[in-house]
Formats: structure tokens, sequence, C-alpha cells
């Protein structure tokens, strides 16, 4: 089986400490309304767990049950930080899921076509990540707003969500974080962690993540709504 672990469980500090971007309006949807039907939408998807912030867990059930999402399977509070959410998305999943695509909640944009991709690559690499390859001149500042150097951009790539990996492989990674108290922004560092290859898969600049009041606007306009 294949699951999904969609993430919405810390806290915004771009749009404001209070502030549960994941809740936000876009349309006449939350946030977080997207990528969870996107997942349901996708034929690779048995099920989901979604995973949000404490005082949200209810607000979660009511969203699953307005929108008729059947595939989600389980809802549970996160942490403050995304490594500890993902891991207790983690540990939902029964030992019949061999596949899990990890998705950032905040990214609306989000195909159930991109969510199959990357799946099919973890089944056959181990791994599927998102990403989009650098077509920006990138600068590197060692502080304040002064360029220290240009970086080349041949070899770099932006990663996104999802984020798909064989079950068994991820959960060996999020140990090793565990052992070495590691600080990980994305499930790819920690298999990066543990020696694993990490297999990109392709995507767009349209799946971007809400940020900023800014990002809704331009979500809005990607999405036609």
């Amino acid at each position: 089986m294949n699951f999904g672990v969609i993430v919405a469980g810390g806290n915004s500090t771009r749009m404001g400490p209070k502030v549960d971007k994941a809740f936000l309006s876009l349309g006449t949807r939350p946030v977080l309304a997207y990528s969870v039907l996107a997942f349901e939408h996708c034929q690779d998807i048995d099920g989901i767990v979604l995973v949000v912030r404490k005082d949200r867990v209810e607000a979660a059930r009511g969203m699953v049950q307005l929108y008729g999402c059947a595939k989600v399977k389980k809802i549970v509070a996160g942490g403050a930080q995304r490594q500890v959410s993902v891991a207790k998305g983690l540990e939902q999943l029964g030992p019949e899921v061999k596949v899990v695509a990890v998705h950032d909640g905040a990214r609306p944009c989000i195909t159930p076509g991109l969510v199959s991709e990357t799946i099919q690559a973890a089944k056959r690499y181990g791994s599927g990540v998102a990403a989009v390859k650098i077509t920006d001149t990138v600068k590197h500042v060692e502080r304040g707003l002064t360029v220290t150097r240009t970086v080349s951009r041949e070899k770099l790539w932006a990663v996104q969500t999802p984020q798909a990996f064989k079950v068994d492989v991820l959960q060996k990674a999020f140990k090793a974080v565990r052992k070495k108290s590691a600080d990980v922004t994305d499930e790819a560092s920690a298999l990066e962690l543990i020696g694993e290859q990490v297999r990109l898969v392709p995507s767009s600049m349209s799946n971007i993540k809400i940020t900023t009041p800014d990002d809704l606007v331009l979500a809005a306009a990607l999405l036609k709504i």
C-alpha cells in the first residue's frame, strides 16, 4: 500500500506567529484542502495521514468531512518542527504500507499526477523527490546584503514536496536523525544523513509553497480561482 503523510503542524513565522497558513482561505477552501484533495484523487494513494497543529485537529476533521476525503484515515497533532510532525505521521503507518509520500500542506498547487510520479520513483529507486532545476543566478552572501560570490547554478536543484520513499528506508533515516539529534529541513536530508541516494523527480515552478501573503495571490492565479 501507498500512503500520503500531509504535514501542516508548524508555525508560520513569515505570516505571523499566530497565523496558521494551512487554514487560510484560498478561494472558497482552506489552503490545506487543496493538498488533501489532490492526494484523495490520486490513484496511487491508498490512504492519508493528516498532521496538523494540536488546536486544529477538530477543524481538520470538519474539513475532511466537508470535502468527502474518504482516504484520510487518521488526523494527528504535530510538533513545532517539521521533522517532529513527519515522525508523528510515520508512527501512524501500519506494516502493510510500503511507500509513503510526504507533502507540505502549504503547497496547494500539487497535482495527483506529480504525487504518482514520486511514488513510482520511490518504488523503483527507493526515493522520489519533487524538484526543479534552478534557473536564476545565485549569489552567496556571507553577512548582511553584500554579495560574497556567485554560485554556479549548473548543478543546483530546488527541492519541493511530495517526497516519496520506501517506508523502511525513511524510518531508518529518521531513527538516525533522532540518534544524532540532527536538524533536517526535509526528508531527503534525512536519507542523505545515512548515505542513501535521493532520486529527484522533475517538477514545476507552479508547485509553490505558501510563505507570504503574496503567495496566496499567486496560488489563486495558478489554480484559476
